[in-house]
């Protein structure tokens, strides 16, 4: 990683990179069981086929996360994650791959959009995800990263009207987040509904990749979600729960992480 690219062209490369398929972003609670392991699993990731990874920064009420994630921020916290040491830990996860971090909308203002986004720019990391950003409370935060080469990625859901969904598309950076169900994170033992209109309706919004997440568990449902459209599929409890196992169990929570990578990544293959 060159420190002349900004962290849109990362994302971009790794888009590009995974043409024909879908990119992989797998889900990472920052800090849980604790930062070091936090990297370890990052590096599981990337060697099982991760094309980017979305790092969590753990907070106190996470509102869009479900019970899995939410129990594994609580753990973060009581382990000691900060935002400060969080970053820290993207520094370093940014060697291996393009990190897109999920915090919620305090810490940045309690430093300021354009400290954040300069520190984020510092750090490598790429790309920014806020889910309790309204558009209409985004410009400041949009502004900051735009400065310093930072993707601001906006979330969209099926409940998303085509007038909000294309003022939202026009200020994309990186990909847009489509949310593949209403409600919160978490696994979900099938996607009965296809998301192939969903994913077209926000492609006709913007000229940035689209990714799916929200409820995508394995092999099978991320292999559904590449052949709808997506172009990136995320997933999140199904990792945060193999680390909780692991950890519960006295294994190494990296290698189980990595295989559940492993098979999603194999699933994506064409």
């Amino acid at each position: 990683m060159t420190r002349t690219e900004t962290g849109v062209d990362r994302i971009t490369a790794a888009f590009e990179s995974a043409r024909g398929r879908a990119a992989l972003m797998p889900y990472l609670m920052a800090g849980f069981p604790d930062i070091e392991t936090s990297v370890r699993i990052a590096t599981a990731y990337a060697d099982a086929g991760a094309d980017l990874v979305e790092l969590g920064v753990p907070f106190s009420d996470p509102l869009a996360d479900g019970p899995v994630i939410h129990a594994a921020a609580t753990a973060a916290l009581e382990s000691g994650a900060t935002v400060h040491n969080v970053l820290e830990a993207g520094t370093r996860i940014a060697e291996q791959l393009p990190v897109v971090l999920m915090v919620y909308v305090n810490p940045i203002l309690a430093r300021g959009p354009e400290r954040f986004a300069a520190e984020l720019a510092e750090r490598g990391i790429s790309g920014l995800i806020v889910p309790d950003l309204p558009l209409e409370e985004s410009e400041p935060i949009l502004a900051a990263c735009d400065a310093h080469g930072v993707a601001l990625v906006p979330l969209v859901a099926p409940t998303t009207p085509d007038a909000r969904l294309n003022a939202i598309g026009r200020t994309a950076r990186g990909f847009v987040y489509t949310v593949s169900v209403t409600g919160t994170t978490g696994e979900r033992a099938s996607t009965s509904t296809d998301p192939s209109h969903l994913l077209a309706r926000v492609k006709a919004s913007t000229t940035v990749p689209v990714a799916l997440g929200f409820g995508i568990s394995n092999g099978v449902q991320a292999r559904a979600a590449a052949d709808a459209g997506a172009d990136g599929v995320i997933v999140g409890s199904r990792l945060v729960r193999a680390v909780a196992e692991a950890v519960e169990q006295g294994a190494d929570p990296a290698p189980a992480a990595g295989s559940v990578v492993a098979e999603l990544a194999g699933a994506l293959v064409r």
